[in-house]
């Protein structure tokens, strides 16, 4: 055997199977997901940024993630902050998908629609996770069956969960698990020890939840730290090379061994 069943057509498989004389291969099709973002502040760039509005970052971030990860992506855009609106679009996402990914209104505020909308149109199965940043990540099903994700809305939080991330680096973990797994993609894996220069500022306290810092590959084959690591910095995902990826209750020191996940092996 030399494509087990769940291997995707990369193409270096795509030659293995002509190397061998195949002239078909059945094969599944691609992971149709539905993306929706939440936020009456949210503007497309080239709008006009009135106070309290941000640009929506997230929204080219996530759908390019899904992409890379083959699959189809149906873009819903931005969703009204209102309980009738969010169910309203949920249902249409349901509507010939796998996979819902929302973007915002999954935490606590009056405003955060998205979970009372999944538990009124399906099921909640998931609500926070211990992880920073990504903690109101929550996870559940649409009538139709669809998976539902929601994604807490920072810019760095979300490349995890549904991959993400970035709210970012929790969603892209997010993102890249959901879809990988759809996708016949292996599941990712620590990729390498390293050492880390310098500790960061806010582990000098252990933390409870499970932590994901951007870092960078050194001269000296370690890893250095970007400056700041605001959930809302999406900065430090373009500099840095991967996520150490830290356990709860865990103070990092200088010149420790840590884990790190890079980003090439998280997307591939």
């Amino acid at each position: 055997m030399i494509l087990p069943a769940g291997t995707r057509m990369t193409p270096q498989a795509l030659g293995l199977a002509a190397s061998v004389g195949c002239v078909t291969l059945a094969v599944l099709r691609r992971v149709r997901v539905a993306i929706f973002f939440t936020g009456d502040e949210l503007r497309m760039p080239g709008e006009l940024l009135v106070p309290g509005a941000i640009y929506n970052s997230n929204r080219f971030m996530l759908r390019a993630l899904l992409e890379t990860l083959g699959c189809e992506v149906s873009d819903l855009g931005i969703v009204p902050e209102r309980l009738d609106a969010t169910r309203e679009t949920l249902r249409r996402a349901a509507r010939g998908h796998d996979l819902i990914l929302t973007c915002g209104g999954v935490s606590a505020g009056e405003e955060d629609h998205v979970k009372p909308a999944v538990e009124a149109e399906g099921r909640i199965n998931m609500w926070q996770i211990a992880m920073k940043p990504g903690k109101p990540l929550a996870f559940g099903a649409a009538r139709c069956g669809e998976a539902a994700g929601g994604d807490p809305g920072g810019s760095r939080r979300g490349i995890s969960s549904a991959c993400r991330a970035i709210r970012c680096r929790a969603s892209a973990r997010f993102c890249c698990s959901c879809g990988r797994s759809c996708c016949g993609s292996r599941a990712w894996k620590t990729s390498r020890r390293a050492s880390i220069r310098c500790a960061p500022t806010s582990r000098r306290k252990r933390a409870t939840a499970a932590t994901n810092s951007c870092a960078r590959v050194n001269e000296a084959g370690g890893l250095d730290l970007f400056p700041n690591q605001s959930s809302a910095v999406l900065t430090s995902t373009v500099w840095g090379d991967g996520l150490i990826d830290n356990p709860p209750n865990y103070a990092i020191s200088a010149g420790e061994t840590v884990r790190f996940i890079s980003f090439s092996e998280l997307l591939r």
